[in-house]
């Protein structure tokens, strides 16, 4: 997966850490508010609110919170109408850039969007300029020493897991799954009695750009900095970056 699983915990752990905890709490809320808005109240008929349930829950927002993102996102308590959007481009080294966005003002977003790339290397691409390089897949992970690779595969594919992949450079075994099945395999996984490390709706990218160690820390540079943006809830590209960059990116 090119450093795919490696970037996936690193963003995973820092969301538990983040200093800026309240800005995690706003993403997961809007999150919490459009999926409920699109697909009703009820988790159990909404595996896209569910999931954005689990990840409120796995960085401890408070339930009242959830509670309130909830009737919020279908109408029982006023709030704030959220818009999604994508945008495409480019980043050092030519890397692809997927930008998902939240937000309440688009013209607010896309400038601000538009900026950071520019300053950082990049530069933004006309819809669908990048997109067909990525897949929308389900992603698990589960830590090596936490079980057996056949047991593993076993029980993932008989979930309804699409594939399983072994880098060994990588200390996590990675499950795909259709974004739909997601939920299924995970709980299969965990009835198994073992441990998911990260489960989540992703965009894999079909191919990888290498990059030299400079333009690795440029391109998780401008990477880290989208994020920042408080209507940033997802960046994906398509980088292959040196182990010892993710090594530093790790500290």
């Amino acid at each position: 997966m090119a450093g795919h699983s490696k970037w996936a915990q690193i963003k995973h752990k820092k969301a538990h850490t983040d200093a800026k905890r309240g800005k995690v709490f706003t993403k997961i809320v809007k999150e919490i508010s459009i999926a409920a808005r699109l697909g009703g109240g009820d988790p159990e008929g909404n595996p896209r609110l569910r999931t954005a349930i689990e990840k409120a829950k796995e960085v401890n927002m408070p339930h009242d919170n959830i509670k309130r993102a909830i009737m919020k996102g279908t109408g029982e308590l006023p709030g704030t109408t959220y818009e999604e959007f994508i945008y495409e481009g480019y980043g050092p080294g030519g890397v692809a850039v997927l930008i998902e966005v939240l937000t309440d003002n688009k013209n607010r977003t896309v400038s601000e969007i538009r900026h950071i790339m520019s300053k950082h290397g990049g530069n933004m691409g006309e819809a669908g300029c990048v997109s067909w390089m990525f897949e929308k897949r389900g992603y698990i992970l589960v830590e090596k020493n936490k079980t057996d690779e056949d047991a593993l595969m076993t029980v993932a594919l008989d979930a309804g897991a699409l594939d399983m992949r072994n880098d060994p450079r990588e200390d996590s075994y990675e499950v795909i799954t259709s974004p739909e099945d997601l939920n299924a395999v995970k709980t299969a996984i965990e009835g198994s009695r073992v441990a998911v490390s990260l489960a989540e709706t992703t965009m894999l990218p079909k191919s990888y750009v290498p990059l030299d160690e400079k333009t690795a820390e440029q391109t998780m540079k401008l990477i880290e900095i989208l994020e920042e943006n408080e209507d940033v809830q997802n960046v994906y590209a398509n980088f292959d970056v040196p182990d010892e960059v993710m090594t530093k990116a790790e500290r």
